[in-house]
């Protein structure tokens, strides 16, 4: 005669099953691969912001520029008031050690007026 697993056996096995199921969505849909890799991101996403303060030319100026980093690669985005500041913070964030390269994201009076 074969033995059948017991009812808390097979509940067990299936939410086990269904959390490893979920941590691995979570890091796929997220894009960050280890704890490690979010926090190198969230500290070079702090350089960045800590670079536009130390520049003077943006920081005389009035900006919004939202960083964000996934795997070395920084994003900025927000509204900047010309093309020149625009082209300035994304060299100035390119400068900054560990960033892998920079996506532009930002909009300037001429790209958001309608």
């Amino acid at each position: 005669m074969r033995h059948l697993p017991d009812m808390k056996s097979i509940k067990l096995a299936l939410a086990v099953m269904v959390g490893i199921a979920g941590l691995t969505a979570c890091d796929m849909l997220s894009g960050r691969e280890t704890p490690g890799q979010y926090a190198t991101d969230t500290a070079i996403s702090a350089k960045v912001k800590m670079a536009f303060t130390q520049d003077p030319v943006i920081a005389a100026k009035p900006f919004q520029i939202n960083v964000e980093t996934m795997q070395g690669v920084v994003l900025l985005s927000g509204f900047v008031d010309s093309k020149e500041l625009e082209q300035r913070a994304i060299n100035v964030a390119s400068k900054v050690e560990g960033v892998k390269s920079v996506k532009d994201g930002m909009e300037t009076p001429k790209t958001y007026k309608k």
